[in-house]
């Protein structure tokens, strides 16, 4: 072999060598920068997330307060955030509709002694002291809930605690469409607040059959509807009847039509 023949062979051998080496350079740094936005993602979704921990139910006070034990054993008050339910023990409020209902399926879903996840908001407190928080039961969110059920309005509202604003918001739009709970009286749940003055009790009718312990609720709603509810149904809980019935024969020939639900 000659010497440019040599000196072509080790020409050869140095470009490919250095060939490779870029190549595995830019795979090594393509592999870096994967790595590194991986772990960015991951850090924007545990922001979004928030942070949460568990606590021991104490009380439910009403609709929208609880009493919790942190796991240091101290006890707070927490107020839900972004909901108002009906009063039932306000001081200088009379029991408003639908606040018993509010306060009893809270206090099914969070009896005394049971767990709870706690989400606190931004500043965490209310001017009364009381942590200011998001709850979740089996990975559901007790705020969303009390919505879903027409048993709370979304209320105050304050930046910077608006992270799940529009989600509540959209699930109230949608009880306010199928008028139940607090929806099912006319102007009675307002941006203000409830309306005090149909906080008397609402007077039922004597039942219409012959039973003496009628079961379906009637129900007129805002639009003049007239809905009966059975034990079974989604509603039945939370309507406040107008008329009781014993049979639903008897409520379809008052006029009255199955709720869908």
């Amino acid at each position: 072999m000659n010497g440019n023949s040599l000196l072509h062979s080790y020409l050869n051998v140095f470009l490919l060598t250095a060939l490779c080496l870029i190549t595995l350079s830019g795979c090594q740094a393509a592999s870096d920068n994967q790595i590194n936005q991986s772990k960015q993602e991951d850090s924007i979704s545990n922001e979004e997330k928030g942070k949460t921990f568990t606590a021991e139910i104490i009380k439910v006070v009403d609709g929208d307060t609880v009493k919790i034990k942190m796991a240091n054993g101290n006890e707070e008050t927490v107020r839900l955030l972004l909901v108002d339910t009906p009063e039932t023990v306000h001081p200088s409020k009379p029991v408003q509709p639908f606040g018993p209902e509010a306060s009893k399926f809270a206090k099914e879903l969070m009896p005394a002694g049971s767990e709870v996840e706690v989400e606190t908001g931004i500043g965490e407190r209310d001017k009364y002291g009381r942590l200011l928080a998001y709850f979740y039961v089996d990975g559901k969110m007790v705020n969303k809930l009390l919505l879903e059920k027409g048993l709370a309005r979304v209320a105050y509202v304050y930046a910077p605690n608006t992270k799940y604003l529009d989600e509540l918001e959209d699930i109230q739009k949608q009880a306010q469409r199928d008028e139940i709970g607090i929806w099912s009286l006319e102007n009675y749940a307002t941006s203000n607040g409830f309306d005090d003055s149909q906080s008397k009790e609402v007077s039922v009718e004597k039942p219409t059959g012959s039973c003496s312990n009628p079961e379906i609720k009637g129900n007129i709603n805002s639009k003049g509807n007239k809905i009966y509810h059975i034990p079974s149904g989604q509603y039945y809980e939370i309507t406040k009847p107008e008329e009781m019935f014993c049979t639903e024969q008897d409520a379809q020939d008052a006029g009255f039509r199955k709720s869908q639900s």
